[in-house]
């Protein structure tokens, strides 16, 4: 196949629906956005998350508060059974209780 031979699949490149002209199209005066209103009007409608004056969702929701202390020291539980395996005065490290148990 040549490249000056090559076209688009079928269906793929469709044109750009022009609403807005006249009242004998499908799209005619409103152009598909109903009747009156703010989102019939040209321009920006209203924000994300804006519900016409009612308090939003996000601020019904329960915030986060307080912080992580990244310089927290982790402690964990250990029985004094597991440290009678290991000889008196040995250091005792996660990695070798790991390896006892």
């Amino acid at each position: 196949m040549m490249e000056h031979l090559l076209k688009p699949a079928r269906g793929s490149r469709t044109r750009r629906r022009r609403v807005g002209r006249g009242n004998s199209g499908r799209r005619g005066s409103s152009a598909g956005r109903g009747m009156k209103g703010q989102k019939s009007r040209s321009g920006k409608g209203p924000r994300p998350g804006f519900e016409g004056g009612q308090l939003p969702l996000i601020k019904k929701l329960p915030t986060k508060r307080g912080f992580v202390n990244i310089f927290r020291t982790e402690y964990t539980v250990v029985n004094l059974k597991k440290l009678e395996v290991f000889p008196e005065g040995s250091e005792v490290t996660l990695a070798r209780m790991r390896r006892r148990a």
